[in-house]
């Protein structure tokens, strides 16, 4: 399962992410805002971010105004790996390097092609794993040490 969430300077992005995602036949959960007033973006990371780092989703995208705030805040929970990325090599990495499980983008900074682009490579690459699962494995050890006051 995926889950979207905007704030109001991502929501005419998201919606045109929406559709591409329709396109694809993919089903998603969105979960706001739904129109354009002024919201605060804390509100929809915690909302994406939470689920993932319940297991009740797989993956998510997140879309502010930069993308910026929405990755500091989805980054503050356990076992959230959500990545920022501007362009299609960043969405690439993302996944095929981080295993990010929330693709951040910024709605503002970016054209509906070219995110649309990115959304669909980041759904499309598969994670590398090897030497890229150590490093995984030492961020997850950060955060334990962390949650557990010792770092």
């Amino acid at each position: 399962m995926l889950v979207i969430g905007s704030d109001h300077g991502g929501l005419e992005l998201k919606q045109a992410v929406q559709a591409a995602l329709a396109s694809r036949g993919m089903a998603f959960d969105d979960y706001g805002t739904s129109n354009s007033d002024s919201v605060d973006y804390p509100d929809f990371a915690e909302k994406v971010a939470g689920a993932i780092s319940r297991g009740d989703a797989e993956l998510g995208i997140l879309i502010c105004g930069t993308g910026i705030g929405m990755s500091i805040t989805a980054n503050k929970f356990p076992g959230v790996r959500a990545a920022l990325a501007t362009d299609e090599f960043m969405a690439q990495m993302a996944k095929e390097h981080n295993n990010a499980n929330i693709l951040v983008l910024g709605g503002r900074v970016l054209t509906v092609e070219l995110a649309v682009k990115m959304v669909n490579i980041w759904l499309d690459t598969a994670y590398e794993g090897g030497r890229h699962q150590l490093r995984l494995d030492k961020i997850a050890k950060v955060e334990a040490a962390v949650l557990a006051g010792k770092s």
